[in-house]
């Protein structure tokens, strides 16, 4: 059985978990007849990795293998979770009906290797329910969008599934009984499109085979795929207060509470899931990452959601817990005037530009094959998020310099001149608008000013 354990886990490297997870199992070459007529030896309850709590004869069938040979690491890290204290084990995660089409024999136990939010809801209900209702749970729909054209068709199909759907998530396929195809798995993507039509991936927050909740409440952990150039999240958090803050005292955060109540449990700093997620003496905790949020700020022109006073209102009860009204409001105040001022300024203007090209027929039908569209995309998809996200979350760097600075810069230097190459005349409404009657000159009173700062600053 050990060899057969070997060759398992040569063959698979990766064993997908959520909320409930289990162990890593994949299937081994066909048994010989003798092979096959071998019963697992069952350890007795004594020797379970953990004492005094009983285990399955399932699981600790596998666990004979599996602790020794096949996935040590993986074994240890499950015993010390709360999982293995609950008496919830290999089997009872990773097995699966036989009609299954992920379902496969492994020494006389059909099993998956992939454990979908399906599977998790039979013991995670609620959380399962919340999930499904978040964006998160949608993240595969970048399928049919133009960061997918980007990943699939101009950068190329390996770097989408290696890059963007190890984030989105992706359609994992199933080529054979219990096969997964390997250009679709391992896959980990929040949004995962799985083969019983479920979708997510609980273990993109969960990592197995601990699935540790004070990993999941740390910022580090949302930063896999929040950061970068086009929602750089996670760089924010850490040049914000919040984020030093946190850094500072991360010993007084307990974050291995069972509870985790802001303001009961902890108050030394938020993360991403304090705000988005965890709960507060007011809010229960949600896996609808999205229900605080009011303004949506990935699109070209940043919009309000349904019921966005609501979702506002319950965010500013997480901000509540440290803050006053008046600094709640001002914040707020000073957020929503700067994506109104990236709307009205910069993205209504240049999406308008945009259309005029196409339908006039200066701009192809295809994405990305002349230098203007690429230019378009990175003012809203790069500079413009930066400047949105650094002003949601008070990460002054990037809302001005990362942010604003970069989306003048390309809109005044580039976006515009290109634009008027392709279509003389095409900006000279949005030239005219008094945001930009700045382009006519300073006045001579207000160059003045500017010389009279540098002669007394730095004496030239």
């Amino acid at each position: 059985m050990r060899r057969l354990c070997k060759i398992h886990f040569l063959l698979n490297t990766v064993a997908m978990a959520a909320l409930t997870v289990g162990m890593n199992a994949a299937a081994p070459p066909a048994p010989s007849p003798q092979k096959a007529a071998a019963k697992p030896k069952v350890i007795a309850a004594s020797q379970s990795p953990v004492k005094n709590v009983p285990l399955s004869k399932e699981s600790l069938a596998c666990l004979e293998c599996h602790r020794e040979s096949a996935t040590p690491a993986a074994t240890k890290q499950w015993a010390g979770s709360r999982h293995a204290t609950a008496g919830v084990g290999c089997f009872e995660c990773h097995h699966a009906d036989k009609a299954s089409a992920t379902a496969f024999d492994h020494n006389g136990f059909s099993i998956t290797v992939l454990v979908s939010p399906r599977d998790c809801g039979r013991c995670h209900a609620k959380e399962t329910k919340e999930f499904e209702a978040s964006h998160h749970a949608k993240a595969g729909q970048i399928l049919g969008s133009l960061d997918n054209v980007l990943g699939d068709v101009v950068e190329g199909i390996p770097a989408g599934n290696s890059g963007c759907k190890q984030c989105h998530g992706g359609v994992v396929k199933v080529v054979g009984p219990g096969k997964l195809d390997a250009a679709t798995w391992p896959n980990t993507g929040i949004g995962r499109i799985n083969p019983d039509g479920s979708r997510g991936s609980c273990s993109a927050c969960h990592s197995r085979h601990a699935f540790s909740a004070s990993v999941a409440r740390q910022p580090e952990n949302c930063g896999k795929c929040h950061l970068g150039p086009d929602h750089p999240q996670a760089e924010i958090y850490a040049e914000s207060k919040h984020g030093i803050a946190y850094r500072a005292k991360i010993g007084e955060m307990n974050l291995d509470s069972k509870s985790w109540v802001l303001g009961k449990d902890y108050s030394a700093a938020p993360t991403c899931a304090t705000c988005h997620m965890s709960a507060t003496p007011e809010l229960p905790l949600t896996h609808d990452v999205g229900a605080r949020i009011s303004w949506t700020l990935r699109p070209e022109v940043s919009l309000k959601l349904d019921h966005w006073e609501a979702r506002r209102a319950d965010m500013q009860k997480v901000c509540a817990n440290c803050h006053g009204s008046d600094w709640v409001q001002g914040h707020y105040t000073q957020y929503d005037a700067a994506v109104n001022l990236y709307n009205d300024k910069f993205a209504i203007p240049a999406k308008a530009i945009m259309k005029k090209l196409r339908d006039a027929g200066k701009l192809t039908p295809t994405p990305f094959d002349e230098k203007f569209e690429w230019t378009y995309f990175e003012l809203w998809h790069h500079e413009g998020r930066r400047a949105r996200m650094g002003a949601a979350m008070m990460g002054p760097d990037y809302t001005q310099w990362h942010g604003f600075y970069e989306v003048a810069k390309n809109f005044y230097t580039e976006f515009l001149p290109q634009a008027e190459e392709l279509l003389p005349g095409v900006t000279a409404e949005v030239k005219a608008m008094d945001d930009h009657k700045w382009l006519q000159g300073l006045s001579k009173e207000d160059r003045a000013k500017i010389e009279s700062f540098y002669q007394k600053r730095y004496g030239k």
